[in-house]
């Protein structure tokens, strides 16, 4: 990706060259955008545009002598391969927090930071003594960076009751009221997908998110002001009480809540709404995003949206793993995504990707969030392991899949195949298990972990992130990881369910399908329980499964599976793929 004609050895220094213009000696440069996104518009790359780092979480320390980036255990490899020894040490940000690095090497230093592009909660998380962390009014790249992007504004269009199931009225009545029943006047919407949830909107403004960047405010008499200019409405608004201001206006707009008490996310909202609310004098009220649970909690209408998007979806996964079993050695890895794409781009309803296809051939299935590069990608090569994590935006439904496959045509190697059985009953126990209804999803997360656990192994990130519906494919508050997360799983959440394993070096495993959480049918007089159905179809491959390590139990969820993949994919696909099909989900032996 190249951000700019400025060499990336040149960049810290020509921002350390603002230093003392902005009265500081130091600044933190976070991975989000002014709405704290998971994807950024090329404008808003200033992470990867100063450290080379392309990951889609982090955040840098530059100092006057020194700097660091920081990350979670998906990009640590990609960190030390992407960010230049010579001008950065990288860090877990779970072994080593950017709390800590700043007690050990900031003592006494002010630290910049700016607060359109950090929340409240990760201002809190880097509070230690002995450094100031200082706002300001600019940012150093910003400065620095002479040939950034222009920032996006691209049209915003609606998304109609027959896509969404509720309109946007009734979604803002729901609540107002519980903003009145909680003594609040308002509240400040600054995640892109919330505000497309609540007013039923969506953009293009990011690549793989379909979200215009704007901010909003909900009143507790349900109305609601968006703003962004006029201009970019694609569609009229019907709606009387939607009221779009121009983005010059919102200062205005928050002094006016001045004595009005207002609800603030301090996870999802920039700490300038802070600023901006106590010097209005307004009454700010740290709380969760009321968006954000609902959000999550699928209509009937989206549930049905996302089980057609997953057809869909079955169906060019199908083609392509045809095609990769029939032609796909000695193709690079960027081939092979871009032929996944074009098999995804055959239906008239594909809108694009979801995220970046992780396409990663031998040991590059090692990094969990590998990114394959045009000239630097790996050839496709006989008798190995092949990761491929691709998703896809359709208007009634976001996907998310991954699947390993075996190149044969030599059988696997033993301890490949014990691995990926440990994955595969990880990812078996937890699409068959019931649970009380409003269970944590963390409770679950040892489930997918037992076999490998059992077997010395685990792997270093999340089971399950909640998915959007035509929004994010990363949506909480719901999930399924170590992290104790609190909320309850009820009907309607769509989570993933990728348990993986990751050798460094050799090769990286992981089984990725998505559930829908449902009520499960038991006996009158039991507790009333939880299960999932399962959304994806589309086969595991049978060349990497140990059959002898399975139960009888997991040997019959599976044929039960693939029976099904069967079913609703064979009258779907061209007859040359019959055969394959039939192949890939017969009972296992």
């Amino acid at each position: 990706m190249s951000l700019s004609s400025i060499p990336l050895q040149e960049r810290p220094a020509l921002v350390r060259q603002y230093f003392n213009k902005l009265g500081i000696s130091g600044f933190i440069i976070t991975r989000g955008d002014e709405y704290l996104g998971e994807y950024v518009a090329p404008h808003s790359e200033r992470l990867a545009w100063l450290t080379g780092f392309t990951g889609s979480a982090g955040l840098a320390i530059l100092l006057e002598e020194k700097g660091s980036v920081f990350s979670d255990g998906r990009y640590t490899v990609q960190m030390a391969e992407q960010a230049p020894s010579t001008l950065w040490k990288t860090h877990h940000s779970g072994h080593v927090p950017p709390r800590q690095w700043l007690s050990q090497n900031g003592q006494g230093l002010r630290i910049g930071y700016d607060p359109r592009l950090t929340s409240q909660r990760d201002l809190s998380s880097w509070q230690t003594a002995g450094v100031q962390l200082i706002p300001l009014s600019e940012n150093p790249i910003d400065l620095a960076w002479h040939d950034q992007p222009p920032p996006p504004a691209d049209l915003i269009y609606h998304q109609p009751f027959n896509l969404t199931g509720e309109t946007s009225q009734s979604k803002r009545n729901r609540l107002a009221q519980q903003l009145r029943e909680e003594g609040q006047d308002a509240i400040i919407l600054a995640d892109c997908p919330s505000l497309a949830w609540l007013l039923n909107i969506r953009g293009q403004d990011i690549a793989m998110t379909p979200v215009a960047h704007a901010y909003g405010i909900l009143h507790a008499d349900s109305t609601a002001t968006i703003f962004a200019d006029a201009s970019r409405f694609h569609d009229e608004i019907e709606d009387s009480g939607i009221h779009p201001r121009h983005p010059d206006e919102l200062p205005d707009a928050l002094k006016a809540l001045s004595s009005k008490v207002v609800r603030v996310d301090p996870a999802t909202t920039p700490v300038w709404f802070n600023m901006m609310l106590k010097e209005a004098g307004a009454h700010i009220i740290d709380a969760t995003d009321i968006c954000t649970l609902p959000k999550a909690i699928k209509t009937v209408v989206e549930q049905d949206g996302s089980r057609q998007a997953h057809e869909l979806d079955s169906i060019a996964l199908a083609r392509f793993l045809y095609w990769l079993e029939e032609h796909g050695i000695g193709h690079h890895e960027t081939e092979l995504a871009e032929k996944l794409e074009t098999f995804r781009a055959m239906s008239p309803a594909y809108k694009g990707p979801s995220f970046e296809t992780i396409s990663a051939a031998g040991q590059n299935g090692a990094y969990p969030h590998y990114r394959a590069e045009v000239g630097r990608d790996s050839i496709l090569q006989e008798n190995s392991v092949y990761l491929v994590d691709s998703g896809a935006q359709y208007p009634f439904g976001t996907t998310d899949i991954t699947r390993t496959v075996w190149t044969g045509p030599d059988e696997a190697p033993p301890a490949i195949r014990q691995a990926f059985t440990a994955v595969l009953k990880g990812h078996i126990a937890l699409s068959r298990q019931r649970f009380p209804v409003g269970l944590p999803g963390y409770r679950l997360d040892s489930l997918a972990r037992s076999a490998l656990w059992n077997q010395g192994l685990d792997f270093d990130h999340g089971t399950g992130h909640g998915i959007g519906s035509y929004l994010s494919v990363h949506e909480g508050p719901q999930s399924i990881s170590v992290a104790p997360r609190p909320t309850g799983l009820v009907p309607g959440m769509i989570l993933s369910n990728e348990p993986g394993y990751y050798e460094v070096g050799a090769y990286g495993i992981r089984i990725e399908n998505l559930l829908l959480v449902r009520e499960s049918s038991l006996p009158e007089g039991t507790r009333p329980s939880l299960e999932f159905e399962v959304l994806t179809h589309t086969p595991i491959d049978r060349r990497l499964i140990a059959i002898e390590q399975l139960t009888t139990e997991e040997r019959h969820w599976l044929d039960r599976y693939h029976a099904v993949v069967l079913d609703k994919l064979l009258p779907l696909l061209e007859t040359e793929l019959h055969p394959w099909l039939k192949r890939n989900c017969a009972p296992l032996s």
